[in-house]
C-alpha cells in the first residue's frame, strides 16, 4: 500500500511541485490551499502531513490545533522563516518538525522518511497495560479509564509510552525530548513540561489517581 501524504500549501505552484515530486517516490498524495480544505482531506487516513503555517482563513497552526487530538501521524510545518517563539507555538499545537522555505527537495523527503521510520517503528504486535482502571492499548495507540477512552494527542501518547513501559524509571525533560522528538528536531525541551501538563489534565478528568510523577531537579517516572 502507497504511504499517504498530506500536502497544504497556499501557494499552487509548491503544491505542484511537491505533488509531482512525491508522486515519482511512490506515494499517493492529496492536497488543499487552505485550512478549510485541509480538514476536509484529513478525514482521509494520512500516514504524514506537510502543513504550511502561513494560509489565509485559519493558518496552520490553527489546522494542527483541531486536528492534533484526532490525528496521530506526523505534523511537518512548512514556513518561509522560524523565530524561537513560533517554534514552541508550533510544538504546543502538535507539530513534529520545521521545513524552512526554500528547502531542498531531498533534505524534505529525508526528513519525511525519518518521521515514518519513525512511526514504523511504535507499530510493534499489540500490547496491553493495565494499571488499575486504567488501560493503555499500545498497538492502538490509546488509553482507556473505566472504558472511557482519554483523548491523547500523538506526542502526548508518545510520552506515556516512552514512561510507563518504562515504570519507575526517571526520565528528564531532555531525554524525553530527544526520544520523542529525535536528535535532529528543531526544538527545545521546553515542549515537554506542556505535554505532560496536558496529559495530567485529561487523566484527572476521569481520576484523581497520579500517573505521572514529577520528580523535582530530575524529571519525570511513570508510578508503578
Amino acid at each position: 500500500m502507497k504511504t499517504k501524504i498530506l500536502i497544504v500549501d497556499d501557494e499552487a505552484d509548491i503544491v505542484s511541485m511537491l505533488r509531482r515530486f512525491f508522486e515519482s517516490k511512490g506515494y499517493l498524495v492529496l492536497s488543499a490551499t487552505n485550512g478549510a480544505e485541509a480538514l476536509k482531506q484529513v478525514e482521509q487516513k494520512m500516514d504524514i502531513i506537510l502543513l504550511d503555517i502561513n494560509m489565509p482563513g485559519f493558518d496552520g497552526l490553527e489546522v494542527c490545533k483541531r486536528i492534533r487530538d484526532h490525528v496521530s501521524c506526523p505534523i511537518l510545518f512548512l514556513t518561509a522563516r522560524i523565530e524561537d517563539t513560533d517554534k514552541v507555538r508550533g510544538f504546543a499545537a502538535g507539530g513534529d518538525d520545521y521545513i524552512v522555505k526554500p528547502f531542498s527537495l531531498v533534505e524534505l523527503e529525508a526528513r519525511v522518511r525519518a518521521h515514518l521510520r519513525r512511526e514504523a517503528r511504535h507499530s510493534f504486535e499489540a500490547q496491553i497495560k493495565f494499571s488499575g482502571d486504567l488501560t493503555i492499548d499500545y498497538s492502538e495507540r490509546c488509553m482507556f479509564f473505566a472504558g472511557n477512552r482519554v483523548s491523547l494527542a500523538k506526542k502526548e501518547f508518545d510520552i506515556v509510552e516512552l514512561l510507563s513501559q518504562n515504570p519507575g524509571q526517571v526520565f528528564d525533560k531532555e531525554r524525553i525530548y530527544e526520544r520523542i522528538w529525535g536528535y535532529d528536531s528543531e526544538g527545545d525541551s521546553s515542549v515537554v513540561a506542556e505535554r505532560i501538563r496536558r496529559i495530567r489534565t485529561k487523566i484527572a478528568a476521569f481520576t484523581e489517581q497520579i500517573y505521572i510523577e514529577t520528580v523535582w531537579g530530575c524529571g519525570y517516572k511513570w508510578i508503578k
